[in-house]
């Protein structure tokens, strides 16, 4: 267990690691260093190329056709054994070169961190490489810096630390000294400590290091992702499901096959054909490929819609979640600080609209007609703030921004809404900054002393509203300071005779009502300064302040949220919040934009979560809608709590603190703006707008794509049962005496070409319109569900009954076997061709107009006109050993083939029965 360094003071800090503030001597750290070894975050050792490309080979369908490949070449049917091993290579090398492009998330985690350090060392300031720091380091810190190593800080001034991307928090941690209070504390509130890879926003101060390489709280993420089991996703479940079913149906008929053959004394060669015939035919060689590049299409779509999937089993699962763990800031939130709501002291409250960092909005008043021009509290107000304010407004190509602090850019802003702007103030000598009084956590507040262009001083104030009423005078009221009496304001608020009670009440009232709406308030004020008062400290002058007023902050939703949840919970996808941010405010934001429904839907913090056990956390699972101050691990049991629930998580995230549930999830989807290089190497889909409407979009497109697989399973699982029946009723019709319908490479034609290159057309087949009505699938629902499975075998034998029909009836009639051969292969084609037609839709091709997929009128077209080639040309009749039909047979195979088909839709559409 890591030590919680938090709880104990800086000199005790110093003490137990036995170093002081002049740092450790030459001796102690080469000690140290070989005890503790290198502040470098290890990996574990992956798989070779070699390795990867081997485990390829490992798919139950590989194996039956390398099985049917060997055999083919033994017994000298040597085209159908190397086309079967083409096949076979194709697809592995497929498969390998998607592993290829494994995550790097380790190698990202060593990017972030410092490459270098200042530390004191025998009382001296030494530039050292990161990786050789020891705990008991004393480590400089500067504005700019990134950690190092995680430290104890034992001196601190006015330093802010950007930690976002380890714990979610959205704005710079204000960073003091002093020990805190109780040990169960979240890394977001551990305000006396630093943490490596974080970024030093303002200020500057000493640590004392107390962690380093794997001992660091980034160390600890990485043996997270380390010993994080990556699940199957439900789309690789499926198809491994596929292929053990496919295996044991190819076993079980080359078995029986077998078994008459023996019975009827037929020699082994014959048996062996028969049986690398039904082998081929009963498995869909094709059917890797092509799932890969169905999948490869919906990844081209889907980049379209601003989603990247890294991996093409996450396309599918997509349309298989249940749950989508959403972080909030950046991705339901615009990640743009602004102001919402203001109040001057006057008593007048405004909306604030615009988005982002734009300055095209406005103040909307509200119960009242006055423009915020015609205000002369706000516009002081905001002219305070922008005075009393270090961030910059920026313009580049017409995209607006800010530097600096989110808070006081989002004053900013507003103050651009209403037409003032801090550069155009002082570029016009309106007003100069004398000096500035930056802000600290011990008094809450920030001022500056300004001139006007009168000549005229005075103190520009912002600070925590309570703050500044306990030091203010009186209030600005239609243009007049109208209270003005120190012992008032200071004293009992609550006097009747006083007349500060109204503003106070009227102030108090709106700070309540900014807090309901988890709204961040800054109150602002002034004080006029005399010449003596410049030669006075800053404490002595932030008193007898006149209040402005007050401005309520957050990071506001994005416009598109709301519908995009409410989309979500219409198709069955529930979302849940989890973030690092506080309760309060992310119960505000999920509350807001629905994520919060009603009273039973629950706020858990991380602190409650170290309550419970993963039993109960399971349990509660289903009523939580946010989780708030929450840490890696946190979000980690909840990922596997939902799963043990039988949920398929999405999990979003953009920090180094979200990699590990990105990498258990699913799902794992991974900002691709604000997101760190360890989180997109952790995910599985990366949004390029970091938009949560992008996920739903695809879910959606998740959603069309399983529909679309399960179309093209059912064609081209028909097909093979088609030509399993076939052969099968041959053999079980006629005996040792069989002259097969089909052979190997007639069935691999079928399923490579015929069948396989029309089915793919399917994959670009319109969505259902009901796509995002109905529920998500259940984990474990697999591609048969639905009387899937039932209708592709009753199909199946009747498209290989009607081609042994027309095998056996040519036959009769005194053809050739090749004849023959060549009118069943031309049935079973068009038979598939037809059945195309009807596996477009989950109703019946009386349900569906023809036309409607362009790519799937042209595929079968082509199919067509490269099997009639097959069977006329001279090239073709030399390797598939086909004879050209008569006009007359052609006709009549053509319209034959359409007859399946035709009649079971026709029954399915009368009785409305799922299997047929």
């Amino acid at each position: 267990m890591r030590k919680k360094w938090f709880i104990k003071t800086a000199d005790d800090t110093l003490s137990e690691l036995n170093t002081t503030r002049c740092g450790l001597s030459s001796e102690t750290v080469t000690e140290r260093q070989a005890e503790y070894g290198p502040n470098e975050i290890q990996e574990q050792e992956g798989k070779s190329a070699l390795e990867m490309l081997l485990h390829q080979f490992k798919n139950p369908l590989i194996f039956i056709l390398a099985v049917g490949a060997l055999v083919s070449l033994f017994t000298g049917h040597y085209v159908d054994g190397i086309a079967i091993t083409v096949i076979i290579v194709i697809n592995a090398l497929i498969a390998f070169w998607q592993e290829m492009k494994a995550k790097k998330g380790m190698d990202a985690l060593k990017e972030m961190a410092a490459p270098n350090a200042e530390v004191v060392r025998d009382g001296e300031v030494l530039s050292i490489p990161a990786r050789e720091l020891v705990p008991g380091d004393i480590l400089t810190i500067n504005t700019g810096d990134i950690l190092a190593a995680d430290v104890r800080i034992i001196e601190a001034n006015r330093l802010s630390i950007d930690e976002a991307a380890l714990t979610g928090e959205s704005e710079p941690v204000d960073k003091a000294i002093a020990a805190l209070d109780g040990d169960n504390i979240g890394l977001g509130d551990q305000v006396n400590m630093g943490f490596m890879t974080t970024i030093v926003t303002s200020g500057n101060g000493y640590g004392v290091v107390v962690g380093t390489g794997m001992q660091t709280e980034v160390g600890h993420i990485a043996d997270l992702m380390t010993n994080t089991e990556e699940t199957k996703t439900p789309m690789q479940v499926r198809m491994d499901t596929i292929a053990h079913t496919l295996m044991i149906a190819a076993l079980v008929v080359v078995a029986v096959v077998c078994a008459i053959g023996l019975y009827h004394g037929m020699p082994w060669l014959e048996i062996l054909s028969t049986g690398i015939s039904l082998s081929v035919a009963a498995i869909p060689e094709g059917l890797p490929t092509v799932v890969s590049i169905v999948l490869t299409m919906g990844s081209t779509k889907m980049v379209k819609s601003n989603a990247l999937a890294k991996q093409l089993s996450a396309i599918e699962t997509l349309g298989s979640t249940t749950v989508i763990c959403s972080d909030k800031t950046g991705t339901l939130t615009q990640n743009q600080m602004q102001v919402m709501q203001a109040y001057d002291a006057s008593g007048r409250q405004w909306k604030v609209t615009g988005k982002g960092f734009d300055p095209k909005g406005e103040f909307i008043p509200q119960d009242h007609n006055t423009a915020v021009t015609d205000s002369p509290e706000m516009m002081q107000g905001l002219t305070v703030a922008t005075l009393c304010n270090d961030a910059q407004y920026l313009q580049d190509e017409g995209k607006y921004t800010v530097r600096g602090n989110p808070t006081e850019g989002a004053l900013i802003v507003a103050a651009a809404k209403a037409g003032l702007q801090q550069g155009t103030m002082l570029a016009s000598g309106d007003f100069t900054l004398i000096e500035k009084f930056p802000f600290d956590s011990g008094r809450k507040m920030a001022s500056v002393i300004v001139r006007d262009k009168a000549g005229q001083h005075f103190l520009a104030v912002k600070g925590a509203p309570d703050v500044i009423l306990r030091k203010a005078s009186g209030f600005m009221a239609d243009g007049n300071v109208v209270v003005h009496s120190s012992q008032e304001m200071r004293g009992n608020l609550a006097l009747a005779s006083s007349p500060a009670e109204q503003h106070i009440a009227n102030y108090q009232k709106a700070i309540e009502e900014f807090a309901d709406q988890a709204l961040r308030t800054l109150a602002v004020g002034f004080r006029p300064l005399t010449d003596e008062d410049l030669e006075r400290d800053h404490h002595e002058l932030e008193h007898d302040i006149t209040i402005l007023g007050l401005y309520g902050i957050m990071d506001p939703p994005r416009p598109e949220v709301r519908d995009a949840i409410n989309s979500c919970f219409d198709a069955g996808v529930r979302t849940v919040m989890i973030t690092g941010d506080h309760a309060l405010t992310a119960a505000a934001v999920a509350r807001d934009i629905g994520i919060i429904r009603s009273d039973n839907d629950k706020v858990i913090t991380g602190a409650q979560l170290d309550e419970m056990d993963d039993e109960e956390l399971r349990r509660i699972c289903p009523e939580v809608a946010v989780y708030a101050r929450v840490s890696p691990e946190h979000k980690l049991r909840i990922v596997k709590a939902q799963q043990e629930n039988n949920e398929v998580p999405a999990m979003t995230g953009d920090g180094v603190n979200d990699a590990p549930a990105l990498r258990r999830a699913d799902i794992g989807v991974a900002m691709g703006i604000s997101g760190t290089s360890v989180a997109k190497d952790s995910g599985d889909l990366i949004l390029l707008d970091d938009n949560f409407s992008t996920i739903v979009k695809a879910v959606r497109q998740g959603r069309q794509i399983f529909d679309n697989l399960r179309k093209f399973i059912r064609q081209a699982l028909t097909a093979n049962v088609g030509e399993v029946a076939v052969i099968l009723i041959a053999f079980l019709v006629m005996g040792p005496a069989t002259i097969l319908p089909l052979t190997p490479l007639m069935i691999l034609w079928i399923n490579l070409v015929s069948d396989g290159l029309p089915a793919l057309a399917l994959g670009v087949e319109p969505e259902e319109n009901d796509v995002m009505s109905r529920k998500p699938r259940k984990r474990n629902e697999g591609f048969f569900g639905d009387s899937l499975g039932v209708r592709i075998v009753i199909r199946g034998l009747a498209l290989g009954g009607m081609s042994y029909l027309a095998f056996s009836w040519v036959l009769n009639a005194g053809h050739s076997a090749e004849y023959a051969q060549t009118v069943a292969f031309a049935m079973l084609i068009f038979s598939q061709l037809w059945h195309l037609f009807d596996s477009r839709s989950f109703t019946t091709l009386y349900r569906k107009n023809p036309f409607t997929n362009k790519y799937l009128l042209g595929a079968v077209a082509l199919s067509a006109t490269l099997s009639l080639a097959v069977i006329y040309t001279g090239f073709g009749q030399l390797v598939f050993n086909t004879e050209s039909l008569s006009f007359g047979h052609l006709l009549a195979v053509v319209v034959a083939a359409s007859v399946p088909t035709f009649v079971l839709s026709g029954i399915k559409e009368i009785t409305k029965v799922k299997f047929v």
